[in-house]
């Protein structure tokens, strides 16, 4: 289903006694969940924040696309009863049901993945980070996600919201006890490593370009 045709979709429907509400057809696939906000309405709409294609906004929405779909949805979860603490996304969040919101969480799993490599990576980070979220900010499993891709505003508010206990339900405390000794110069180091756009390298050469 084109994106063209759900935004027409949506705004037909829209016009027609407005978005949410319980109309079945904003909670018809995680993709229109996406663009419609599913039965919150417009104004819960992920695009909105997350972007057209899950990139993030490249400050506090963080990329979510490519990311594990268990892992989105855990998230979600999370939001909902209070392990990560954040007003909006726990409004939005708890008016999706179950099915929503593994719907939305294998829509956005399923998109192609907006970085591979963080920019830059530090000492601190291999001692740090590497062995779960991979030498390149890659993610190492579904539960050790990607940190290439995200912003350095992002990364810097998760390190401090695990410090502050905002951010919970990591079942070894391995994040907070990692980031609770961390200096807030180390923080912002490693928050730093996200602030080169990453560019994809280029394939080589074709035999007709070589001649």
């Amino acid at each position: 289903m084109s994106r063209r045709f759900i935004i027409l979709t949506f705004a037909l429907l829209s016009a027609c006694g407005g978005a949410g509400g319980g109309n079945e057809a904003f909670r018809a696939s995680g993709e229109v969940i996406a663009f419609s906000g599913g039965d919150g309405g417009t104004e819960h709409a992920c695009i909105a924040c997350h972007g057209l294609r899950g990139e993030g906004d490249g400050r506090l929405a963080p990329r979510l696309a490519g990311l594990d779909a268990g892992y989105l949805h855990r998230q979600l979860d999370d939001y909902a009863n209070g392990r990560r603490q954040h007003s909006e996304m726990r409004a939005i969040v708890r008016r999706l049901s179950g099915e929503d919101r593994e719907k939305v969480s294998a829509y956005y799993a399923a998109l192609p993945p907006t970085a591979a490599a963080l920019p830059q990576t530090s000492a601190l980070y291999d001692e740090q980070c590497a062995q779960c979220h991979g030498a390149k900010g890659e993610g190492i499993g579904p539960a050790n996600p990607p940190l290439a891709g995200q912003s350095a505003a992002y990364i810097k508010a998760q390190l401090e919201a695990w410090r502050s206990g905002k951010r919970r339900g990591d079942p070894l405390g391995e994040m907070l006890a990692i980031s609770r000794a961390l200096s807030p110069a180390e923080v912002q180091l490693l928050a730093s490593h996200a602030d080169a756009p990453y560019s994809p390298p280029r394939p080589p050469p074709g035999p007709e370009a070589s001649r």
